[in-house]
């Protein structure tokens, strides 16, 4: 996170940012209330909004198959339109990429069908190299 989008935090989206870049993996809200009750955050609203201001600044990311949030791995992360996730069933780690290839190639399926393309997230459920070894 950069010095100038950090400034730009509350305090409930500072502790809310916090605990999704220390936790290293994907965390639902009610996870992330837990962990801040004492630091003052006691309804789930307070997260979610939290939340939603962190996603809206590309610095927290939603994984719509786990119904969970991570934090972004990749500085300037609210510029790309494409962004995969690697989610290790077993550590429950999560990897975040960026791939021109599969940015071109959705795109082009979405030009085809004449959809106007606005965001992509792709969602890869598996097992991670240190799991399956």
């Amino acid at each position: 996170m950069s010095a100038n989008s950090e400034m730009k935090l509350t305090k409930n989206q500072k502790l809310v940012h916090g605990v999704l870049v220390a936790s290293g993996s994907s965390l639902s809200a009610y996870n992330i209330l837990d962990s801040l009750r004492d630091d003052g955050l006691r309804a789930p609203l307070q997260v979610y909004r939290a939340l939603d201001k962190l996603m809206e600044m590309g610095l927290v990311h939603r994984l719509e198959s786990l119904n969970a949030f991570v934090a972004c791995s990749h500085p300037g992360c609210d510029g790309h339109r494409s962004i995969v996730f690697m989610i290790c069933e077993n550590c429950e780690r999560v990897f975040e990429l960026e791939d021109q290839e599969l940015v071109n190639k959705v795109e082009g399926l979405a030009s085809r069908e004449s959809f106007r393309l606005k965001q992509t997230t792709v969602e890869l459920l598996g097992e991670c190299a240190d799991c399956a070894a």
